[in-house]
């Protein structure tokens, strides 16, 4: 099977790779597993240098990877920029702290001694999407290697020039051949991975649906894994919120990335009291997006990945508009380009309120007090994360404590870093990425006592 990548902006084709045979797959696991168990007592202090290295190729070849992210899926150069630089700060994070993350702990427990030790499991294979075609690979890398555990990644089709080059950045950096593997393969073979003895967890990011079917795999062959699936972030506004702040913050929040992105603000929640003042205040940011090529530096709305993207949330708004939804800007689809759009006059059953919106669609609806706006976050099947913009810290705090996802911000839009915790609860998926929970996360957690 051959898989085509397309140029989302111009439609013209960049590159054919061809998928491997089950037998290739088999060799590239039982490498991968080889070189685990030459490496797998050394400290993550051994790694630390080859880890700054990857960093520093990052940042010296900037330029060029942002230009293959921007190629692949369409993102706005001056984003990919800061997508590959974000990969060199987790690099760095987990180059210089895991040691003290992964070092033991000692444990009272009626004995001589009892310590905890946190060690390397092998191999993990990791199914990775295109939105984020570096970052999502290396917040996952990043741990893993400075753990000790191999790491085995599927990239998205369209976004198989950046697996290449990831590839070769840790090549670069002089991790020994079968750190880091990436594979072309079809969908069928995803099994065989996941069921080989060698591969000792499985990490997916993506939809929810195709998450639900990697979860019953790995259930099915016991294996260890990490699903971070879809969101319907809430960004709710209050009316003492500081409105020009949280109106700049809920733009940046659901148009980023042209609007491709699970922790999105999809669900724009406003207080009754400021509802159509801060409505304006949202349109008139919006008018001021610059939208085109993005290769352009001023450019900060392009593209969709792919015209089949695009045609689903096009489809959602005009279900929902048939469903009594009003359009008050954009709503209008050519092949990837899809209009910065706001709706209103939303009810919970309509698809652009209750489903996962991926793209530039913002939907916006009005509460009346603290209780209405807890209601219509946890309303979601989604569990990722929620905005409270609010100049009460105690309603902040109030609030945060009863809403069920994995992560809640004040007066800023949810965002994943290399010192935090990142994951969601309900359809959102489960387990954790980045921060001391990320590395954990596929670690042999060991008992040790003496008696």
């Amino acid at each position: 099977m051959t898989f085509t990548t397309v140029n989302p902006y111009d439609q013209k084709e960049i590159q054919q790779y061809h998928t491997i045979d089950n037998d290739q797959v088999d060799s590239i696991i039982k490498n991968a597993h080889q070189t685990f168990l030459k490496f797998k007592h050394k400290t993550p202090g051994s790694r630390t240098d080859k880890m700054l290295k990857v960093a520093q190729v990052l940042r010296n070849n900037k330029e060029k990877y942002a230009s293959q992210i921007t190629l692949e899926m369409g993102k706005p150069i001056s984003q990919a920029k800061a997508e590959v630089e974000k990969c060199a700060l987790v690099c760095e994070f987990y180059a210089n702290n895991a040691e003290r993350l992964l070092s033991s702990d000692v444990v009272e427990a009626n004995s001589k001694a009892a310590y905890v030790r946190k060690e390397p499991l092998g191999v993990i294979f990791g199914i990775m999407p295109w939105n984020y075609p570096f970052w999502q690979v290396f917040r996952v890398l990043a741990p893993n290697i400075m753990l000790g555990n191999g790491l085995i990644i599927k990239h998205s089709p369209n976004t198989l020039g950046c697996a290449e080059m990831i590839a070769e950045i840790i090549d670069e950096a002089g991790f020994s051949s079968y750190t880091f593997s990436h594979v072309i393969i079809e969908i069928e073979q995803v099994e065989k991975i996941i069921a080989h003895k060698f591969i000792k967890g499985v990490t997916f990011t993506g939809s929810t649906k195709a998450g639900s079917s990697v979860a019953a795999l790995a259930g099915k062959y016991i294996k260890k894994s990490v699903l971070e699936l879809g969101g319907s972030n809430a960004l709710c506004v209050f009316d003492d919120a500081g409105l020009d702040e949280a109106a700049d913050e809920c733009v940046k929040a659901r148009f980023q990335n042209t609007g491709q992105s699970c922790i999105a603000g999809k669900r724009l929640l406003v207080q009754d009291s400021i509802f159509e003042d801060f409505l304006q205040e949202i349109k008139t940011r919006i008018n001021k997006l610059k939208t085109g090529c993005p290769y352009d530096e001023n450019t900060y709305l392009s593209v969709m990945a792919r015209e089949d993207l695009a045609e689903h949330l096009h489809g959602q708004l005009v279900k929902s508009i048939e469903m009594g939804a009003k359009i008050i800007k954009g709503g209008q689809q050519n092949r990837t380009f899809f209009e910065p759009t706001l709706v209103v006059n939303l009810t919970r059953d309509m698809p652009v309120f209750n489903e996962e919106t991926f793209g530039p669609l913002l939907a916006v609806t009005s509460f009346k007090d603290d209780a209405e706006a807890i209601e219509l976050i946890n309303k979601s099947e989604y569990g990722l994360g929620a905005s409270i913009f609010t100049s009460s810290e105690d309603r902040f705090d109030n609030l945060a404590s009863q809403i069920d996802d994995g992560a809640v911000f004040m007066n800023a839009m949810v965002k994943s870093q290399p010192d935090l915790p990142f994951g969601g609860t309900k359809q959102s998926g489960y387990g954790r990425e980045l921060g001391k929970e990320g590395i954990l996360e596929f670690a042999n957690i060991k008992t040790i006592y003496k008696q």
